[in-house]
């Protein structure tokens, strides 16, 4: 059963996915059935138990924690990380502070709740802030995906209007240095034998100039490159930041890390998704393509992963 759908803002990226993996099981001839997050979820689940689920929901109640935590508690198997590793990715924030001191370089950043933002005064704040991390900076929800409440803020007369809509998205806003360079994704999986599989880069072209939701989602709006266009040392550093991210955090059968690439060479980590969607603009499945492998194969692997119940080894 592929979970699929839920009311998050990123409901309708998450059925796009859903409807894409399912397609790619049945190719392989593995019998899949997507579900919504409603209602009538626990009476399937406890009437018509899976062999397996694969959560693809989107948003806080699909990358929090909490559903992993149900599937749990009705001792379903599921594909992806569990509810304690989850809750450590889905917060920006928490996951780059986990993170820290694991060879892992990320951008300055704070992170600032709505109540302080309007009991201190919005504008001595911001203030504050801008003097400590400098601009340009990016604003962005510190849970949540899909690019949605993000915002790349070069004057300051533009800030309070950012953080206005960061908050529209999440409670919580992190402001961090803006870091000029290539943007990449390097997506993990989990292989047969339980090592890990750090799969090509996927580097990202927005026509925009920046990757948000309409670049991610509209087909033709962005340019991407499969494997990225790196030297090969470049490439493997890429590729050991995307492992130790996702082993650092706990993470198990796959995850998808968003880095950038400097252009020094430098790679910084931006952020872990614990969730990668798979519509026809994903960069999972380029990835996977870019590996010569098959999308449907590669899920069929992670389910019988699930199955197995062991965390995995590390071996790249």
């Amino acid at each position: 059963m592929i979970l699929a759908g839920g009311l998050s803002h990123e409901r309708d990226v998450s059925i796009r996915s859903g409807r894409r993996v399912a397609e790619a099981l049945r190719a392989v001839g593995v019998e899949a059935v997507v579900h919504d997050l409603d209602q009538t979820l626990l009476d399937t689940l406890r009437s018509q138990p899976p062999a397996c689920v694969i959560p693809l929901v989107h948003g806080a109640s699909g990358e929090d924690g909490s559903l992993r935590e149900v599937l749990d508690s009705l001792g379903v198997p599921y594909v992806g990380a569990e509810a304690d590793a989850c809750r450590l990715a889905f917060d920006k924030m928490v996951a780059k502070a986990h993170l820290a001191g694991s060879g892992i370089r990320t951008a300055p950043a704070v992170a600032l709740p709505h109540p302080t933002f309007r009991d201190l005064g919005a504008r001595a704040v911001l203030d504050a802030l801008v003097g400590r991390i400098g601009l340009p900076l990016v604003v962005k929800p510190t849970r949540g995906g899909s690019a949605l409440g993000v915002a790349i803020v070069r004057d300051p007369a533009d800030l309070p209007g950012a953080m206005v809509g960061c908050f529209s998205y999440g409670d919580t806003a992190m402001l961090e240095r803006f870091v000029p360079g290539t943007e990449v994704a390097v997506s993990v999986i989990e292989q047969a034998d339980g090592t890990l599989l750090p799969l090509p880069a996927v580097e990202i072209r927005p026509d925009a100039g920046s990757y948000d939701f309409a670049s991610r989602y509209t087909a033709g709006t962005t340019e991407f490159f499969a494997p990225a266009r790196l030297s090969q040392d470049t490439a493997d550093e890429c590729a050991r930041v995307a492992v130790l991210a996702h082993e650092g955090l706990g993470l198990r059968h796959l995850s998808r890390a968003d880095l950038i690439v400097t252009p020094e060479g430098e790679v910084i980590f931006l952020e872990v998704n614990v969730a990668p969607g798979c519509t026809e603009t994903s960069l999972l499945p380029q990835a996977v393509a870019a590996a010569g492998l098959d999308l449907g194969a590669v899920f069929a692997t992670l389910i019988d992963r699930a199955l197995a119940g062991p965390r995995p080894s590390v071996g790249v």
